[in-house]
């Protein structure tokens, strides 16, 4: 894994995390949802600057390696 590809792979999960906070409250989801503006743009960036851009499997690859929660395997 290259380090382009883990800054791409933790800025995903940094945005996942971001949008489940926002959508956490669904009343209040509006109030929060133009805060995901920075963390979207920051994935956006990170999967052009990896090449991951359009490959989802490699990045949802990627991102079970480093955190292993996410797959699903544990529900």
């Amino acid at each position: 894994m290259h380090q382009a590809e883990i800054a791409a792979a933790q800025a995903y999960i940094r945005l996942l995390s971001a949008t489940r906070a926002a959508l956490a409250e669904p009343a209040e989801a509006p109030l929060y949802l133009p805060l995901l503006t920075s963390p979207i743009e920051e994935a956006d960036e990170a999967l052009r600057g990896a090449g991951l851009a359009g490959n989802e499997d490699r990045l949802f690859a990627l991102v079970r390696e480093l955190q292993p929660s996410l797959s699903g395997s544990d529900r």
